[in-house]
């Protein structure tokens, strides 16, 4: 696999015929030994209590990043009101996320080579900028909106780092036995940001059947301004002190590599493409998790619009979108710590979380189709629907990552996660241009649901999984 692309030296065998069967049957990258001789001299490694600070930094910084790009899904029929948005501005919101996704690979090559302090301090400077953009009080309302699309930009041109880094931070600061549960807290966060939107925004900002009927039209929607605006001034500040937090303390690495796959050599830039590219098994499972990841993504974005045909408020949207992924990054969390305990077993995990995906996403659009299918359409029916498709998919996260890792060890993390995330971004995005066009009927979307996920399903029952960063350091540890 590969190997036409190796040299020499990267297709010697890594060890002799005496070695047992186990995690030795797993190690069948040919390309992964070109990094042995530099890991073994380095050692078992260490770990340092200031992991969990860089962690927790890092984490908060997705966290707000989520939290600002999903700012106007659930507040959408009120920011209709007080800046005259139009479908198409309400979907562009959300566009700007994967948008920012085009330069991706800038971001990853910057994380190649520059380093995991200079990569956060940039992205979390254009966090600033553009939660500072959305804030210049304007009166004229065409600038305001251009404003506003400007910040969502520069908020979106930040997530490349926040989704793609995890695994690059769980490797450069933490030991074996930690990465998985890292690397879902990390990712993990980013979400959690955008669930909270659903939360914080509707409980904040008023929707605009539920002001006073003292109030007259333009006094309804001045208050419903000065609400959002109260949002977005929080929001401002609280990237502020998270970006002067991360420039007055986040190194870029610890003194010491905390695993022998810390301190292994990494191919370069553009072999690491090739390796990529010419995997067939990453390709596969790469579309397991981009087509999903990318539909559900676009479909959470719009949840609002998409539930109001069933007659399902603006809060009560907001909850269900905020129990969903919350649901999904508590299972996300703990599923990454039972793959740290019990090894080698992320594709059953993988398979067991898409089963259930591919049942509540059914569940969900037939459900919403209770005209022809005569199933119950109650709030406890799409709580729960919703709530397990979130959960199943979001959890499927830092599982996804890590296999990712593993299977094309040693190509860096940062890259290999940048290519996934990407091609999630291409599906999220050309979901919601479509979503632009045909707004008025979504029963189309719905059913993009429960085919992605048998898809995904198909795709990772067919892989064949090894463990090739895990191998090495469990047997040059020993």
């Amino acid at each position: 696999m590969g190997s036409r692309w190796s040299s020499e030296e990267e297709r010697q065998p890594l060890l002799g015929p005496g070695l047992g069967p186990g995690l030795g049957a797993a190690w069948r990258s040919r390309e992964a030994a070109a990094a042995l001789p530099a890991a073994a001299a380095a050692g078992p490694g260490r770990v340092y209590g200031r992991r969990w600070l860089v962690l927790l930094l890092f984490s908060l910084l997705a966290f707000v990043q989520g939290l600002v790009w999903n700012t106007w899904g659930p507040i959408q029929n009120s920011a209709r009101q007080a800046y005259g948005f139009s479908s198409w501005d309400i979907a562009l919101l959300v566009l700007w996320g994967p948008i920012g996704f085009l330069p991706c690979f800038a971001f990853m090559w910057l994380l190649d080579k520059r380093g995991l302090r200079i990569t956060v301090l940039l992205t979390s400077f254009l966090m600033v900028l553009g939660t500072g953009l959305r804030c210049i009080p304007i009166s004229d309302l065409m600038l305001k909106r251009r404003l506003i699309h400007g910040g969502q930009m520069l908020n979106g041109l930040a997530g490349p780092t926040v989704m793609n880094a995890a695994p690059f931070l769980s490797t450069t600061w933490f030991s074996a036995d930690e990465r998985a549960t890292a690397t879902a807290i990390a990712s993990m966060l980013s979400y959690l940001g955008g669930a909270c939107a659903f939360l914080v925004g509707p409980l904040v900002v008023p929707a605009p059947n539920g002001t006073s009927p003292l109030f007259t039209t333009e006094s309804s929607r001045a208050h419903i301004k000065d609400r959002i605006e109260a949002v977005l001034y929080a929001e401002f500040g609280v990237v502020c002190l998270i970006f002067s937090a991360t420039l007055a303390y986040f190194p870029p690495r610890p003194p010491l590599p905390p695993s022998v796959a810390a301190a292994s050599q990494r191919l370069s830039y553009r072999r690491s493409f090739c390796r990529l590219l010419s995997n067939f098994r990453f390709l596969m499972i790469a579309l397991a998790y981009a087509i999903p990841l990318g539909v559900f993504a676009g479909w959470s974005g719009v949840l609002d619009l998409i539930l109001t045909p069933a007659h399902v408020s603006q809060v009560d949207a907001g909850w269900i979108g905020f129990w969903s992924i919350v649901g999904g990054c508590i299972v996300g969390i703990a599923m990454a710590r039972f793959a740290d305990f019990i090894r080698g077993m992320l594709k059953l995990i993988l398979l067991l979380l898409f089963s259930g995906a591919t049942l509540s996403s059914t569940w969900f659009t037939l459900t919403c189709l209770n005209s022809i299918t005569h199933l119950p359409l109650t709030t406890v029916t799409l709580y729960a629907s919703c709530i397990l498709l979130g959960v199943f998919l979001n959890s499927s996260v830092p599982i996804f990552f890590e296999l990712f890792v593993e299977t094309v060890y040693p190509v860096p993390e940062g890259i290999t996660c940048g290519v996934v995330t990407f091609l999630s971004n291409i599906f999220m995005g050309v979901l919601l241009f479509f979503l632009t066009f045909y707004h008025t009927e979504l029963s189309w979307f719905n059913w993009c649901l429960p085919g992605s996920c048998l898809l995904s399903l198909l795709l990772i029952l067919c892989f064949r999984e090894s463990y090739d960063r895990l191998y090495l350091d469990v047997v040059v540890s020993v």
